[in-house]
């Protein structure tokens, strides 16, 4: 079992609030929007890190993590990228292979709004885990928390850091 931390959209930030968690985390997911790299580094120190780059991301983001990351954790399979869009509506980039080949856990970020949706059509389930940092135009920083457990995605919780 892996105790995950979900977090998107720092845009350069991480304080206290947010180490707090990844130290209770046994790996920290970051779906893109990372801003400086002191963040992963500082992450990466703390914990493993997988991570995707966002449309903020510069040169060094893009070269240290890739758009889309796909992989097993546990039995799981996983697909995190920072621009993918919402059940019906997913990023036409995306759209095709998703369709073709559903993993069982898509994750995105970028729209700063946290949303956790299953998909019926695709047998999936999505999660946005809205926005940790202090830039942008929501009022409440929140990432998620979750299990996965051989093949169940399980005890998910929404942590809210407080307003911006």
């Amino acid at each position: 079992m892996k105790k995950i931390l979900l977090l998107s959209d720092t845009h350069s930030h991480l304080d206290d609030a947010i180490l707090k968690y990844v130290n209770q985390a046994d790996e920290v997911w970051h779906a893109g929007d990372i801003g400086n790299l002191e963040i992963t580094d500082t992450i990466k120190e703390l914990k493993p890190l997988r991570a995707v780059y966002g449309n903020i991301d510069d040169e060094k983001a893009r070269l240290e993590f890739p758009l889309n990351n796909r992989f097993f954790c546990e039995g799981v399979d996983v697909w995190i990228t920072h621009i993918g869009g919402y059940p019906d509506k997913y990023n036409q980039a995306i759209r095709a292979e998703i369709t073709k080949n559903p993993p069982k856990l898509f994750i995105c970020g970028h729209s700063h709004i946290l949303k956790v949706q299953f998909d019926k059509k695709l047998n999936l389930l999505h999660m946005n885990p809205g926005a940790c940092g202090k830039y942008g135009f929501h009022h409440v920083r929140t990432m998620l928390r979750f299990e996965i457990d051989g093949d169940k995605i399980q005890s998910l919780e929404v942590i809210e850091l407080g307003k911006k």
